[in-house]
């Protein structure tokens, strides 16, 4: 996901996503702690997608 894609979302959309995001965190890494996740290049996308969705609200605030 794009940051450009993420400002044009309203304020609502980017918690939803934010929440989308934490809950998909947390399955990763109970996949990585019972050694079921092959793939762990994964959750290194899901933490960059968090910190994108949360500076992109940070700057919605600022304004």
């Amino acid at each position: 996901m794009k940051a450009s894609e993420l400002r044009g979302k309203d304020q609502d959309a980017l918690t939803k996503e934010l929440t989308e995001l934490l809950k998909a965190q947390f399955g990763l890494r109970m996949q990585i702690a019972t050694q079921q996740l092959s793939n762990t290049a994964q959750l290194k996308k899901v933490r960059r997608d968090i910190a994108r969705v949360k500076t992109v609200m940070n700057q919605k605030e600022a304004k």
